[in-house]
């Protein structure tokens, strides 16, 4: 089972003593954020449609295309059901602003959860890895869109998404002077995480931006 939505994960006052005794990054960024957590919003499919939604967009006009995309197929924004997508051709969801590929890829995102080809039920048993094997089988998620779902989603507390730009961003201000980072630096700043590489990269991202990050 997903977490509920607005739960915030039952390990996270532990994952921040955990990388404080660690990092001495860590152990003076935490502080800084007060009692901010991460918190689930959406379920599975519309947490997954969004992310299709805002790709390569800014966030004010990903916002905006989903609140004509979530009225268009007539649900909460919050929460979309997979068959009210797919009552509309790719045609009619383009209606919302939504390029030709994006209206396909959302089709077909929905096509996969009607069929039961993504086993939501069995995911809280199965590891990270080969839920994002299924997930890359959906059009129009990749690695990263995957490793998003994993740490926002289903609250998975040793992501460490080497492919996010932010978190690139965020190691190299916080531990090289601002100086770039390769994939294979981040991977070793990341190291000293485990098992809370989540955590970590959560707070590097409002490291950069206060604000909570959502998806």
């Amino acid at each position: 089972m997903a977490p509920k939505l607005g739960v915030t994960p039952d390990y996270w006052d532990e994952a921040c003593r955990h990388l404080g005794k660690r990092d001495r990054v860590m152990k003076k960024l935490i502080p800084q954020f007060g009692e901010a957590r991460l918190q689930n919003k959406g379920d599975a499919f519309t947490t997954l449609a969004r992310s299709i939604v805002g790709q390569q967009i800014s966030v004010k006009a990903a916002q905006s295309v989903w609140e004509r995309f979530a009225a268009l197929v007539g649900g909460p924004s919050h929460k979309l059901a997979p068959g009210a997508v797919l009552a509309h051709e790719v045609a009619g969801l383009r209606e919302a602003g939504l390029s030709v590929r994006k209206a396909e890829y959302l089709r077909d995102l929905a096509s996969h959860f009607e069929a039961g080809s993504v086993h939501v039920r069995q995911w809280a048993q199965m590891d990270d890895e080969a839920i994002i094997e299924e997930l890359v089988a959906i059009r129009g998620i990749g690695r990263w869109t995957a490793e998003m779902f994993l740490i926002f989603h289903l609250m998975r507390p040793n992501v460490l998404p080497l492919d996010d730009i932010g978190l690139l961003k965020g190691i190299s201000v916080n531990y090289f002077s601002g100086e770039p980072v390769s994939r294979a630096e981040a991977r070793e700043v990341g190291e000293n995480w485990a098992p809370y590489r989540s955590v970590a990269t959560w707070y590097l991202w409002r490291s950069l931006d206060p604000l909570p990050v959502e998806y």
